[in-house]
């Protein structure tokens, strides 16, 4: 759920962010965040369930953290595959240099996304 809040949080309400941020992130009950704002814990609830339903919706319909999980994973393997051939490299100092590039360059773009 924080990752799709990390997403996608901006389409929220102020309140339902607010709401979202305290029980997700701050790990605050329904009862303590209705205790706050005066308000049911049902109603906390409520609020609640349309967020995360949203950001559910908008997930499914794009698939964007599934794209980005997967080029994060194929970036990481990419990094520990040129690792793997820089640590192979013997006496060739061209192909170390190189292989140390891809390797930055790896890790970079990881950094990136």
């Amino acid at each position: 759920m924080t990752l799709l809040f990390d997403f996608f949080g901006d389409i929220l309400t102020k309140k339902q962010r607010e709401y979202f941020d305290l029980y997700h992130n701050e790990n605050l009950s329904l009862s303590e965040i209705a205790d706050m704002d005066g308000i049911t814990k049902q109603g906390v609830d409520d609020i609640l369930s349309r967020a995360e339903s949203k950001l559910l919706t908008i997930e499914s319909k794009t698939g964007i953290i599934g794209k980005w999980l997967s080029m994060r994973t194929g970036l990481e393997h990419a990094g520990s595959i040129a690792r793997e051939l820089l640590n192979r490299c013997t006496g060739d100092g061209n192909t170390a240099g190189l292989a140390s590039e891809l390797a930055d360059a790896l890790e970079e773009l990881k950094g990136q996304v």
